[in-house]
């Protein structure tokens, strides 16, 4: 494979603070890519050992944008995120960590009934626009209410009916009385690439993708 040095063209790569931050830290150092330099945690653009590359630390929910408008050439986020944002960029590659699921609960007393009988249901959630979509698909005239706190607490205090969430596990689901009744989506890491950059910076984009892929190639 070629040098990272092949494109002298600089990458710039987002990456989210978080929970999958350490997970893609790993990937690309088994990966043999350059990592960023340590900092205190103040600094937001971080060089490497490779001058070409340097990394934007970003909230989850700007990576796609970042990514977009081009301010960055690659990113990592998950499918919620990518999917919510409704951002026009290439997805070279899944990831395998980050998984997760988008899914519909309720307490767990309500029942279980068909959604198209639901009578304009209110459902809190993080993701107004995929929720929206998910009723929409079926024909429920559902009233979404956005949220950016934890969104169990909407049946809790009678601001919702339902709500629309990440589930991994279901423990907090289930702390707070509340039960999985649809998948609306499975989540997973995705790396992404600026429409552009994909074709300007073709050799570099390609090297890091390339080597992402070989290391994930079965066997």
């Amino acid at each position: 494979m070629e040098s990272l040095d092949a494109d002298r063209a600089s990458l710039m790569i987002a990456l989210p603070k978080g929970r999958l931050v350490d997970q893609t830290l790993q990937l690309f150092a088994a990966a043999g890519l350059p990592l960023p330099a340590a900092d205190n945690g103040r600094k937001l653009i971080l060089a490497s050992a490779v001058g070409d590359i340097r990394y934007v630390m970003s909230k989850p929910a700007d990576v796609p944008t970042y990514v977009e408008y081009g301010a960055a050439d690659l990113g990592i986020c998950g499918l919620d995120t990518l999917r919510e944002s409704r951002r026009h960029v290439y997805e070279p590659l899944l990831l395998p960590f980050g998984y997760c699921r988008l899914c519909l609960a309720a307490p767990v007393d309500r029942p279980d009934t068909p959604l198209r009988y639901a009578s304009q249901p209110r459902v809190a959630t993080k993701y107004p626009n995929l929720t929206a979509d998910f009723f929409r698909a079926r024909g429920v005239n559902a009233e979404i209410i956005a949220l950016n706190g934890s969104v169990e607490l909407g049946p809790l205090v009678g601001l919702a009916d339902l709500i629309v969430d990440l589930v991994e596990t279901g423990s907090t689901l289930q702390a707070n009385g509340l039960v999985e009744t649809r998948t609306i989506m499975q989540i997973q890491a995705v790396l992404i690439a600026n429409r552009a950059a994909y074709h300007l910076k073709r050799t570099a984009v390609e090297n890091v993708i390339g080597r992402l892929r070989t290391h994930l190639a079965p066997g």
